[in-house]
């Protein structure tokens, strides 16, 4: 077991070295090279201007807020969650803890200050088990939560950016992101590995508010 795990890592860290994208976050020194899959949905899909206000689920490492950050200016509002901390990012608050749990809710609805956002983006990923079934529900879930988090706090005009992972529950979630906006898209950024089932949700216009993070 040991063995094999020593050669994934080590044909994992021979990928990261070979990877484009790896080596250009490096020297623009972005935390991650996950920043070029927004840059490029951005691009497709014009979901930053200046003055807007985001929340990044999911945040850490928190190339996606650096990102954000840049756009939206200084007079914008970047509010990033993660139950793992991570180092500072200039113009970002940055909250500790599940998006899920309640108090963190009402850490997160603090820091919003009764300003409805205009953008909730979502980079969320469970721990995995090496299961497949098991780690691919865990994401659905994820998404789904973090849909309905956005779904009850964006304004009318609001959008939702979520990573998923295409499998045979795929056509649920959508279905689910579905009935809380007004339109969605699946989209492939090609940062996005081809040989990854790693996709993107982009929805907008969230059809009402009112509904919790944990209804089913």
């Amino acid at each position: 077991m040991g063995t094999k795990r020593t050669s994934r890592s080590r044909a994992w860290v021979a990928r990261q070295e070979k990877d484009p994208y790896v080596r250009k976050a490096r020297a623009s020194a972005y935390r991650s090279r996950a920043v070029y899959k927004l840059e490029q949905l951005h691009q497709k899909d014009r979901l930053f201007r200046r003055g807007m206000v985001v929340v990044d689920l999911g945040a850490a490492p928190g190339s996606w807020s650096q990102y954000a950050a840049v756009k939206v200016g200084s007079e914008g509002v970047i509010i990033a969650v993660d139950r793992l901390s991570f180092q500072p990012i200039a113009g970002v608050i940055q909250i500790q803890g599940d998006f899920m749990h309640a108090p963190v809710l009402e850490v997160l609805d603090k820091a919003l200050d009764g300003r409805e956002p205009d953008l909730v983006i979502s980079d969320l990923a469970p721990n995995l088990t090496g299961v497949h079934s098991v780690d691919q529900a865990a994401t659905e879930d994820l998404v789904v939560a973090a849909g309905r988090f956005a779904a009850s706090r964006l304004g009318p005009k609001g959008a939702f950016v979520a990573k998923f992972f295409e499998g045979s529950q795929a056509a649920s979630v959508r279905s689910e992101i579905g009935d809380l906006f007004q339109r969605s898209q699946v989209r492939k950024p090609s940062a996005s590995r081809a040989s990854s089932a790693e996709v993107y949700l982009v929805a907008r216009n969230p059809v009402g508010g009112g509904v919790s993070v944990t209804d089913r």
